[in-house]
C-alpha cells in the first residue's frame, strides 16, 4: 500500500474548483424539467423549496477550497489533485481520509450528497476493468477514464440514479407488466442507446449536473436490456424529475426556526426517462447482465462505508446537542449518572459503528482488475447494519438526556408574542448561566433532528439508504470466513476436517485471517494525511 505523502506545503487542486456560489451559478445554466409539490420549477438555484439542498451541497465545494481542510477534502490522483469526493481510491489511507471527510461534511450539513458520487465512480471503475479483462479489450476503461476526467475537470455534482421503481418486487425486470418500472434499453443505434424507465430514489436529483444510471440488482440473461450503466446530463431531452422539498424550507423563516434543516437538507427525486438518447462514449456497459451483480456489490460496499461516516457526523450533532441540553437544564453528566450513562451510550453507538468504518479502511484491498481500493466488506456491512438499526436508539438517547422540553416547548411564534414572551423567558430558564432563549434554541435543534418531519427522514435514510438491513446481513454472512472458524474448532476437537471445502457448504468461505500482510487482504499500513501544523512566530 502506498501511503500518502505528508505535504510540505498546503495541498492545492490542479483542477478548477468551484465555490458554493459558482456551483449555484452553474445550476442556472441548466434547464432540467423539475416538479416539486405539483409545481414546475423554473430555476432550481433560486427555488426556496430546494435552497437547503443547494446550500448543503455548496458546503462540499467550499470545504474543498479551504486550505486548512485540503488534506482531507482533496486527493492526489496521478499527477493531479482533485476533490476527494471525485477521487478513485488508491490506498487504505484514501479510504480513511474519505471516511473522515464525509464525517466532517455531515457534521456541518447532516447529509452531504456528494459522497454518493465518489462511491459510484469507484464502483464503475472496477466494473469497467472487469469487463475489459473478460473481453481482452481496453474500451470500457477508456470510456470511464474520459468520463472521470470530465467530471473532475468540471468539478461536477453527479446524482446516482440506481434504485429502480421495481414494480412487483417478486418479479425480475423482464417479468414486469410495465417495463418502465426499470430503466432499460429500448433502442441501439450508431449514435448510442435510447433508454426509458424510472429511477425512484435519486438523492439531490433536481440540483445535480448529471446522473449516473446504474443497475440496482443482480440480473439474468433475460434481463439484457435492463443491464445499462451510463451517464446523462440532468437536462437531457426526455428526463423529468419529480422531487420533494429539501429540508424544512419556509417554516417561519422570519423567526429563525428551524435553524438547522431550514439551512441544510436534501431533496430526493423520482427520475423518469422517456426515450433518452445516451451517446456511446457515455455508455459504460449496455447488455452485460453478468456484471450487474458485481456492480451492485461494489457500489454497496463503497457506499455503506461512506454511510458509516455520514451517520457518525449526525451522531456528533446529537452528542453535542445532548451535552448542551444537559447544561441548559442545570445538570452535569459527569456527576449525574442518570445522564452520564445515556450520554456514554450515545458516544458508544456513534464511535462503535465508526470504528467499523476505520477497520474496513485498514483492511481494505485493491481490486485485482482495476487496482481500486475497496473497503473490507464484512466491516463495512457491520458498521452500516449497526447504524441502520441503532439510529432509533440514538434518537431515544438524545431525548432521554434532553428532558421533556423538546416536545413541550411552545412554538417559535411565542418568542415574539408580547403577551407571553417575557413570562416564558423567566419560567423556562433552568441553569442561571444559560439564558432561556439559548435553552429553547437547543431544544428546538434536537426536535428538528429527531422529532420532526426532517428527523423522520434521517431515520429512514439511515435504515434503508445503501440497502436494507436484510441485504447487509446477507453480505456479512456471504463474506465472513465461517469455514475458517469451523476448521479451527474441528482441529481443537482433534477430529480433522470431515470433507473438503468444496463438498461442505459450511466450510466453503475461508480466509487466512487478519494477523499479517499475508492475511486475507494484505492490508499493509494505512496512513492518513495529517492536517498541516501552523505555528505562530
Amino acid at each position: 500500500m502506498n501511503a500518502p505523502e505528508t505535504p510540505t506545503e498546503p495541498m492545492r487542486a490542479s483542477v478548477a474548483l468551484m465555490s458554493a456560489a459558482d456551483y449555484r451559478e452553474s445550476l442556472r445554466r441548466l434547464a432540467p424539467v423539475v416538479y416539486v409539490d405539483g409545481r414546475r420549477i423554473e430555476s432550481v438555484a433560486d427555488e426556496p423549496a430546494l435552497r437547503p439542498g443547494v446550500q448543503a451541497l455548496g458546503v462540499c465545494y467550499d470545504f474543498a477550497r479551504d486550505p486548512a481542510l485540503a488534506p482531507l477534502m482533496l486527493a492526489r490522483s496521478g499527477d493531479r489533485v482533485v476533490p476527494r469526493m471525485l477521487h478513485i481510491n488508491q490506498s487504505g489511507g484514501d479510504l480513511l481520509n474519505k471516511l473522515e471527510a464525509v464525517r466532517l461534511l455531515c457534521q456541518e450539513t447532516g447529509c452531504a450528497q456528494r459522497y454518493l458520487t465518489h462511491d459510484a465512480l469507484n464502483a464503475i471503475g472496477q466494473v469497467a476493468a472487469r469487463i475489459d479483462d473478460a473481453r481482452g479489450s481496453t474500451e470500457h476503461r477508456a470510456r470511464f477514464a474520459n468520463y472521470l476526467a470530465h467530471v473532475q475537470e468540471n468539478d461536477l455534482a453527479v446524482g446516482i440514479a440506481m434504485t429502480d421503481a421495481k414494480g412487483d418486487r417478486s418479479r425480475k425486470p423482464h417479468q414486469q407488466a410495465n417495463p418502465d418500472t426499470y430503466v432499460h434499453i429500448v433502442e441501439r443505434n450508431a449514435r448510442g442507446v435510447v433508454i426509458s424507465g424510472t429511477k425512484a430514489i435519486v438523492t439531490g436529483a433536481p440540483y445535480m449536473h448529471e446522473f449516473l444510471v446504474m443497475p440496482c440488482r443482480n440480473m439474468g440473461p433475460e434481463d439484457t436490456d435492463f443491464a445499462i450503466c451510463c451517464a446523462v446530463p440532468v437536462d437531457a431531452p426526455g428526463i423529468t424529475i419529480v422531487a420533494r422539498p429539501a429540508g424544512r424550507p419556509g417554516e417561519k423563516p422570519e423567526h429563525g426556526a428551524p435553524l438547522f434543516s431550514r439551512r441544510y437538507g436534501q431533496s430526493v427525486g423520482v427520475v423518469i426517462f422517456d426515450r433518452v438518447l445516451v451517446p456511446w462514449e457515455r455508455v459504460f456497459y449496455a447488455g452485460e447482465w453478468e456484471h450487474s451483480s458485481y456492480m451492485t456489490y461494489a457500489y454497496a460496499t463503497h457506499h455503506r462505508h461512506s454511510c458509516i461516516a455520514a451517520r457518525a457526523g449526525f451522531g456528533d450533532l446529537l452528542i453535542g446537542a445532548g451535552a448542551l441540553m444537559c447544561e441548559a437544564n442545570g445538570f452535569d453528566p459527569e456527576t449525574k449518572s442518570s445522564l452520564r450513562e445515556p450520554m456514554v451510550e450515545l458516544i458508544k453507538i456513534t464511535e462503535g459503528f465508526f470504528a467499523c468504518g476505520v477497520a474496513a479502511s485498514v483492511y481494505g484491498a485493491a481490486d485485482p482488475y482495476s487496482g481500486i481500493f475497496m473497503p473490507e466488506p464484512v466491516f463495512a456491512n457491520i458498521g452500516k447494519l449497526l447504524l441502520a438499526t441503532q439510529i432509533y436508539d440514538m434518537h431515544r438517547l438524545a431525548h432521554e438526556v434532553s428532558g421533556g422540553l423538546v416536545v413541550a416547548l411552545p412554538g417559535p411564534d411565542e418568542d415574539h408574542n408580547p403577551a407571553t414572551a417575557a413570562q416564558l423567558s423567566e419560567v423556562l430558564r433552568a441553569n442561571p448561566a444559560v439564558p432561556a432563549d439559548k435553552r429553547m434554541e437547543v431544544a428546538r435543534f434536537i426536535e428538528d433532528l429527531t422529532a420532526s418531519y426532517q428527523g423522520g427522514w434521517y431515520s429512514v435514510i439511515s435504515l434503508h439508504g445503501g440497502g436494507s438491513p436484510a441485504a447487509m446481513k446477507k453480505e456479512i454472512y456471504r463474506n465472513y470466513p465461517i469455514g475458517s472458524k469451523v476448521e479451527l474448532v474441528e482441529r481443537l476437537l482433534d477430529r480433522g476436517v470431515l470433507a473438503s471445502s468444496e463438498d461442505r457448504p459450511i466450510t466453503r468461505n475461508r480466509q487466512p485471517g487478519r494477523c499479517c500482510d499475508q492475511g486475507c487482504s494484505a492490508p499493509g499500513q494505512a496512513v492518513m494525511v495529517p492536517l498541516p501544523v501552523t505555528r505562530e512566530n
